[in-house]
């Protein structure tokens, strides 16, 4: 199964999407809320990305939710 990383803040909607439709694949993932942890917010600024969602997958950043590319990852 792929490491997968989300990260998220409570006011997006895209990253909520992200989210269900994740759960909804049942693939596990790690939430990383930049609104809430600072920590995940610098690790995100030091990826060079200041907007959500932001997707890990084995290392490959998805940014936005874009649904082909995580298929594709995750060879879904």
């Amino acid at each position: 199964m792929a490491n997968v990383t989300v990260y998220s803040t409570d006011t997006c909607p895209h990253c909520v999407a992200a989210k269900e439709y994740l759960s909804q694949k049942n693939v596990p993932y790690t939430e990383k809320n930049v609104q809430k942890d600072v920590n995940a917010r610098k690790e995100l600024m030091s990826m060079g990305h200041m907007g959500v969602p932001v997707i890990v997958v084995d290392g490959e950043e998805v940014v936005g939710f874009d649904r082909a590319r995580l298929d594709e990852l995750l060879n879904l």
